[in-house]
C-alpha cells in the first residue's frame, strides 16, 4: 500500500515527462496495432484484390495439357484470349458446377467455362455472313457464361461467369445474357466491322448461321479485343458440340506457396501421409487444382504461375513492410522512454538517495521507478491501441474497400511487446539507481 501511495503521488511530479512517455508509448501502440491488425487480416483481402485481374487456375482437357507440356508451351494466361486454332478435345460443361463441391469450395469465388472456335462474322448482313452481301471477317468466338446461376449437387447456389472475372473491362452498352441471342464484341473487331451497340451480328460456321444482337462493346486491353463473346449454348450449336467446353477459368482465394506446396505440385504422390494431409487441407493453388481434377473427369487443372507468384510476393512484401514499421515504432518508443527516464532519474537523484539513506533497498527504489513508468505507459498504450484499431479500419476501407477484422491476438501481442520494450528501456534507469551513492549525492558531489 505504501509503495502504491508513493507511485500515485509521484505521478503528479514531472508531469511533462510523464506525458511525453505516455505519448511515445501511445504512438508506438497505435502503429503496432494498426500494422499488425492489417497483417493478420491482409491475406484474404490482398488475394481478393489481386484476383480481380484474372483467374489463377485454368482447367483443360488432359490431352491438351499433355500436348502443352510436350512442346513446353507457356502456362495459359489469365486473360482468356481465344485460341489461335479450334480445339480438338473437350470436357463436359455439365461437370463444371462440380467445382463447387470440393473441400475448398468456399475459396472458389468465380469461374467460367469457354468453348473457343472461329467463324465468319459480319454486321447487318441480313442473314448472310459469307462476305458476298456485306463485309465479314474470320474472328475468334468465345462461348462462355456471363452471369449464370448454378446449383451444385450439395444444394448450394452460386452466380458465376465472366462478368465477375473481367471486372477491368471497359464496357460500352451492357453485358450479354446467358442462353440468349445477345453477344459482346471486342473494340478492335467492332472498329474493323463498323459495329455499334444494338447492331445485328451475323455469325456463320459451316452450314450453321446465327443472328445475334450486340449488347455491348468491350475494351479488354489484350487480344480479346478481336473476339466475340457469346453464350456457350450458342457456340455449341454453331460448332455442333453440345455440352462441350475446352477450358475453364477459375478464380480462387489461395495461400502463398511454400516448399511443401511446390513439392506437391511436382508430384503429390511423393508426399508422406502427414505432409499430404497438410497440403490437401491448406488452400494452396496446387491443392485446389488437384481437388478440381478429382471432380471433373478427364481434366487437368493448372495454376497460372504468374498470378500465383504475384499474389504470394505482394502479400509477403506487404507483411514484411508492416512488420518492419511495427519493429521501428517499438525501437523508437524504447529510445524515447529510456532517454526520458534517464533525465527524470537525474533530476530526482537526491530523492532516491534520501530513500536509500533511510533504509530503502535498491530493489524497492527500482520497483518504484518501474511502477511509475508502467502506469504511465499503460495509460498511453490503452489510448494508442484504440487509435490504432481505428487507423486499421481507415487503412482497410481506403486500400481494400472493407473493414479490418481486429483479432484479440493482435492486442495481446502488442501489449506483450510494449511491456518488453518498456522494461528494456527501464534497465538503463535502474542501472543509474544502483550506482547512486547516498552520501555523495546528499553532500552534493
Amino acid at each position: 500500500m505504501f509503495l502504491n501511495r508513493m507511485v500515485f503521488r509521484s505521478l503528479s511530479r514531472q508531469l511533462s515527462r510523464r506525458i511525453l512517455i505516455a505519448v511515445s508509448v501511445g504512438l508506438s501502440a497505435c502503429v503496432s496495432v494498426a500494422m499488425l491488425g492489417v497483417v493478420f487480416d491482409v491475406g484474404d483481402k490482398l488475394n481478393a484484390e489481386l484476383s480481380t485481374y484474372g483467374s489463377n487456375i485454368v482447367v483443360q482437357p488432359k490431352s491438351d495439357a499433355v500436348v502443352s507440356d510436350l512442346y513446353s508451351a507457356n502456362d495459359a494466361d489469365s486473360s482468356g484470349s481465344a485460341l489461335d486454332s479450334d480445339p480438338a478435345s473437350f470436357i463436359k460443361e455439365s461437370d463444371i458446377p462440380k467445382i463447387k463441391t470440393i473441400f475448398w469450395a468456399y475459396n472458389i469465388t468465380d469461374f467460367a467455362p469457354q468453348l473457343n472456335t472461329h467463324a465468319k462474322v459480319g454486321v447487318n448482313c441480313g442473314g448472310d455472313s459469307s462476305g458476298a452481301a456485306c463485309h465479314s471477317v474470320s474472328a475468334p468466338l468465345v462461348g462462355t457464361w456471363f452471369h449464370k446461376k448454378i446449383t451444385a449437387s450439395t444444394g448450394e447456389s452460386s452466380t458465376v461467369g465472366v462478368q465477375g472475372m473481367r471486372s477491368w473491362w471497359k464496357l460500352t452498352g451492357s453485358w450479354a445474357k446467358d442462353d440468349s441471342d445477345q453477344a459482346m464484341i471486342g473494340s478492335t473487331l467492332a472498329k474493323e466491322l463498323g459495329a455499334a451497340v444494338g447492331d445485328t451480328l451475323t455469325v456463320g460456321k459451316g452450314n450453321a448461321t446465327q443472328q445475334l444482337r450486340i449488347s455491348g462493346i468491350f475494351d479488354s486491353g489484350d487480344d480479346d479485343n478481336g473476339a466475340v463473346y457469346l453464350s456457350s449454348s450458342a457456340v455449341q450449336q454453331l460448332a455442333g458440340l453440345p455440352d462441350q467446353v475446352d477450358r475453364v477459368e477459375v478464380k480462387a482465394l489461395t495461400t502463398p506457396e511454400n516448399d511443401l506446396a511446390r513439392k506437391a505440385a511436382r508430384n503429390p504422390g511423393a508426399l508422406s501421409q502427414a505432409d499430404w494431409e497438410t497440403w490437401y487441407c491448406t488452400a494452396y493453388p496446387s491443392s485446389i487444382a488437384y481437388q478440381i481434377e478429382e471432380v471433373i473427369p478427364g481434366s487437368v487443372a493448372k495454376q497460372v504461375r504468374q498470378v500465383a507468384a504475384l499474389q504470394g510476393d505482394v502479400m509477403q512484401k506487404t507483411q514484411a513492410v508492416m512488420i518492419l514499421m511495427t519493429a521501428l515504432s517499438l525501437i523508437a518508443a524504447a529510445i524515447a522512454v529510456a532517454n526520458l527516464m534517464a533525465a527524470a532519474i537525474a533530476e530526482r537523484s537526491s530523492e532516491f538517495a534520501l530513500l536509500k539513506a533511510i533504509g530503502a533497498t535498491d530493489a524497492s527504489v527500482s520497483r518504484l521507478v518501474v511502477m511509475e513508468t508502467a502506469s504511465v505507459s499503460l495509460f498511453g498504450a490503452l489510448i494508442g491501441a484504440g487509435l490504432g484499431s481505428a487507423a486499421a479500419q481507415v487503412v482497410g476501407h481506403v486500400v481494400f474497400g472493407s473493414g479490418i477484422t481486429m483479432r484479440p491476438m493482435v492486442f495481446v501481442l502488442v501489449f506483450v511487446l510494449l511491456a518488453v520494450t518498456v522494461l528494456a528501456a527501464s534497465l538503463s534507469g535502474i542501472r543509474s539507481i544502483l550506482r547512486l551513492r547516498p552520501a555523495e549525492v546528499l553532500h552534493g558531489r
